[in-house]
């Protein structure tokens, strides 16, 4: 057992209240998930846990033994040395070598373990068969595919079975198949005397753990299992179905209405998070302007909706980009984005195999696919930003090769990794960015005053960018990308790592701007919000192995009633992993 008793963290000389008050107990051979939006004080919480950090006040005690956290060395306490030789830590950004192979990083870490001989050799053995990266243990970890370097973290974690796991947002920027890999490779390792602190971003996997603790400013708002959480939702949660040419727009509308929470695009359907006012109300609302909606039916709800429900739901019921774009409409039936038989090669290594796909004004294209499956080298190609081997790469009609620097300002580009200048101010990165996509004067005044406003950067834009919270670095690379109005606009994870009320956010933003005709490009691995694509292509293996509506992709699950595009992810690429003549010939029927 684990108490957490009355943490207080404080920075930046007392003014700034990272935790307030914590109080948590933790049992013994239990998955704990902490989750929270971003900055409620999830890693500062766990940091000091490691004793990486020392609060300001309170007291952790392990098995009703006081730990050390202050290092007065009192007796019978529990000292640091004695707390890290029993707990193994896995902290949020990949901590190895990136100039090690894998192999290297294991062996620094088996060293500082005082791993040796044959015990060193089979806990070598057993965590490159849980991680599936012995094929890969001469590769350097800084290029191996963002899912494997978090199962190298782990790995590097689990070479001795530690009493204490802790793990900080360990599937960050993990693809679906990947983290059922991290979640297996856990629950592995657990028995009775093994105790496992978990932060999370996906709340669909935090409903798998065994106890939450929910941390929002500071404080712990929820503490229970993920099934007392949805009790509090029980009969609040409602389908809308088979709404499908305006369901963005029938979803915006529904979120503006009195008493509903949150309003979220489930393929052709439309499911909504109630508060305080009868159904049949709001039912009644909506059909004055959508005369043919059906009526709604209750739904089981899920761990993501209790949460919503806690947080209070987004503080807007509907994006400020709207007036942002009030004086823009992006039509036609065109294509604006091609890639046709797009390939790349890196020596003898294929990244992209013949891509093929197109995207019209107005629609939401989603590019999925496991890490490495050469998602992001389709990005940075059609972006002009990599050349591709073979194939064309069209924006506005216009092959990517011939354009020039003009033509490149109708693109907005979100990288996946944060790529602004960590030292210049959230100003000073929204004013360069503005010169640089041609923004002059008043329009550029304008443009930079807006994106502050937008996106709440208000009492943080004299800040150094690489100070802010992941969520807001998000929002502040989001800004930099849409402030001068592009048709086109790739998104490369743009949630990653970032809290569920943020995504629902980003969300409606990415919807808005869709409304306006703007074409959107998005990588994802969040399932829910692929739900919001028009089209779907999954990528594996540098190869499109299904291309279709969410709800198309979903019918290859044929027996799974109900299915989820989590379930078709998994399933396409099982199917595609066994030969490519059998994926088509299962997919086609």
């Amino acid at each position: 057992m684990i108490e957490i008793k009355n943490i207080t963290k404080t920075f930046n000389k007392k003014t700034l209240t990272a935790l307030d008050n914590v109080s948590c107990n933790i049992e013994s051979n239990k998955i704990i998930g902490f989750i929270g939006p971003d900055g409620a004080g999830k890693t500062t919480l766990l940091r000091i846990a490691v004793g990486i950090l020392t609060p300001d006040s309170g007291e952790i005690s392990i098995d009703n033994k006081t730990l050390d956290i202050y290092e007065k060395n009192e007796k019978d306490s529990i000292s640091l040395q004695k707390l890290h030789e029993m707990l193994s830590y896995m902290p949020q950004k990949f901590g190895l070598y990136e100039d090690l192979t894998v192999m290297e990083n294991l062996e620094l870490y088996a060293q500082l373990q005082n791993l040796q001989g044959d015990v060193k050799q089979a806990a070598f053995e057993n965590v490159l068969q849980m991680t599936k990266l012995t094929n890969f243990i001469n590769r350097l970890s800084g290029k191996l595919s963002g899912g494997m370097k978090q199962k190298l973290g782990l790995a590097c974690a689990l070479l001795k079975k530690p009493r204490i796991l802790i793990l900080d947002e360990p599937s960050v920027g993990v693809d679906p198949i990947s983290r059922q890999d991290l979640i297996a490779m856990v629950n592995s390792m657990l028995d009775k005397n093994t105790t496992v602190l978990w932060s999370t971003a996906y709340l669909d996997e935090a409903e798998n753990l065994d106890h939450i603790i929910l941390l929002n400013n500071g404080k712990v708002t929820f503490e229970g299992s993920p099934k007392e959480a949805k009790k509090r939702v029980n009969g609040r949660v409602y389908l809308f179905t088979d709404i499908t040419e305006k369901r963005r727009y029938f979803s915006s509308e529904l979120m503006k209405k009195e008493g509903v929470i949150d309003s979220v695009i489930c393929g052709k359907n439309v499911k909504i998070l109630t508060k305080d006012r009868d159904i049949n109300e709001i039912y009644k609302d909506i059909k004055e302007k959508f005369e043919e909606t059906k009526e709604p039916k209750a739904i089981t709800p899920i761990f993501e909706d209790a949460c919503v429900d806690i947080l209070g739901g987004l503080n807007e019921k509907e994006s400020p980009v709207s007036q942002y774009l009030k004086d823009l409409k992006f039509t036609g039936k065109k294509p604006v984005v091609e890639a046709i038989n797009l390939t790349k090669k890196f020596g003898d290594f294929t990244a992209t195999d013949n891509i093929s796909f197109s995207v019209t004004p107005g629609k939401i294209f989603g590019l999925l696919g496991p890490n490495g499956s050469g998602k992001s080298t389709t990005f940075r190609m059609l972006c002009g930003l990599l050349k591709q081997t073979s194939g064309t790469a069209k924006i506005t009609d216009i092959d990517i090769s011939d354009m020039g620097s003009d033509a490149k300002l109708n693109i907005g580009y979100m990288a996946q990794k944060f790529s602004l200048y960590t030292m210049l101010s959230v100003r000073q990165n929204l004013e360069f960015f503005s010169g640089a996509y041609r923004l002059k004067g008043e329009e550029k005044k304008k443009a930079v005053d807006s994106m502050i406003d937008i996106f709440h950067f208000g009492d943080l834009q004299n800040i150094n960018s690489g100070v802010l919270s992941l969520g807001f670095k998000q929002r502040l690379a989001l800004a930099c990308a849409i402030m001068h109005k592009p048709p086109v606009l790739f998104l490369d994870e743009p949630t990653s790592g970032v809290d569920p009320i943020t995504r629902k956010e980003f969300w409606m933003h990415i919807n808005c701007m869709v409304s306006h005709g703007v074409s959107v490009v998005v990588t994802t691995h969040f399932m829910d919000e692929a739900e919001n694509c028009d089209e779907i292509a999954l990528v594996y293996r540098g190869k499109i192995r299904a291309i279709g509506s969410p709800d198309e992709l979903k019918k290859i699950c044929k027996d799974i009633p109900n299915p989820t595009l989590e379930q078709a992810f998994i399933k396409i690429v099982e199917i595609a992993d066994q030969s490519d003549e059998e994926f088509t010939k299962t997919f086609k029927e």
